[in-house]
């Protein structure tokens, strides 16, 4: 891939599968702030360290007409390798798609991956169809849901706001507690409830690469992350993230502590980042959740009235010998 040149061909062939549109800005951003490639290998030999190569294929004008980005961040599992791999409609069927992905498989022999992960539409059968013809499997289903805020008729669940609060639990903002200290705690949050995900593997970003790819992400602002307390203990938090071409926010992320689950404190955060998006008057919510979510799923689509939307399936290659 040439940069800066074809970060725009890029973004253009993402918005084709992508949930919520980017730019060739953003994504340029977005590789600034990763430093270049160090691969290296753990004691049992498996493949660590970062990456981020990407190809592109042209047709004879000159057109990029495939995109294909292999990753790995120092978190993710060893042995792994995360890939996104996206065709022209047009020029599917032509054989571009298999050879921009043998470009990408013989780079991942050469550096000794030892399984590679592509999400996929669940709407999508001739994609899924390539990768299982490759050898890859379905590992996961995930959810995708829309909440149009304009139709939001959640009145009667807001009790469970003031019921938080009668409890000792408070409810605040980053932008009401600023400062590293609180960034802090809510790292620490953030990486004791990412753990119970389903499916979360790999470990978790140190506090500096957690910053700049959460709550200093573009779209995200302090007054939009919102947190439950109980004393000075972060307890619970909700993240909202705006896409700045359709105003629509995405609900990034929520976790509560397991000692407090079953209080009504994730239907509370979620209510408190509703009414924050319905002030920023915002369109719609988008969020996923994993099929194994069952909690969050009912929360999402019984209580407050998400719409179901097309999912991805994780498919996975694990590499022989």
């Amino acid at each position: 891939m040439r940069k800066p040149n074809d970060y725009d061909a890029a973004a253009d062939l993402l918005n084709l599968i992508m949930s919520e549109p980017t730019t060739g800005k953003r994504l340029e951003e977005e590789d600034n702030k990763i430093p270049p490639g160090q691969l290296d290998y753990n004691a049992e030999g498996k493949l660590t360290g970062w990456d981020h190569p990407k190809w592109v294929a042209e047709d004879d004008q000159g057109q990029v007409i495939a995109y294909a980005h292999a990753w790995r961040a120092p978190w993710t599992e060893p042995g792994e390798l995360m890939l996104n791999l996206v065709v022209h409609p047009k020029k599917r069927g032509t054989g571009v798609g298999g050879a921009i992905y043998d470009e990408v498989r013989r780079w991942s022999a050469d550096v000794k991956a030892s399984r590679i992960i592509i999400y996929m539409k669940d709407n999508d059968p001739a994609s899924l169809a390539f990768a299982e013809r490759r050898g890859y499997v379905q590992e996961r289903h995930t959810f995708e849901s829309v909440l149009e805020l304009g139709n939001f008729e959640g009145n009667k669940l807001l009790d469970a706001i003031p019921d938080a609060r009668r409890t000792g639990i408070e409810f605040v903002t980053l932008a009401d507690e600023p400062g590293e200290a609180n960034e802090r705690k809510l790292h620490e949050l953030y990486q004791t409830t990412h753990l119970d995900i389903p499916g979360f593997s790999g470990s978790f970003p140190w506090f500096e690469e957690w910053k700049k790819w959460s709550i200093d992400q573009p779209g995200v602002r302090p007054e939009w992350i919102h947190i439950a307390k109980d004393g000075e203990r972060y307890v619970g938090v909700v993240t909202l993230q705006q896409n700045e071409q359709t105003q629509a926010m995405y609900h990034e992320f929520t976790g509560v502590l397991r000692e407090y689950r079953g209080r009504h404190l994730a239907l509370a955060l979620k209510l408190l980042a509703i009414q924050t998006a319905i002030g920023c008057r915002v369109p719609y919510l988008r969020t996923h959740n994993d099929s194994m979510n069952g909690p969050m799923l009912r929360i999402n689509r019984d209580l407050l009235g998400f719409r179901a939307e097309p999912g991805s399936y994780k498919m996975v290659l694990e590499f022989r010998g």
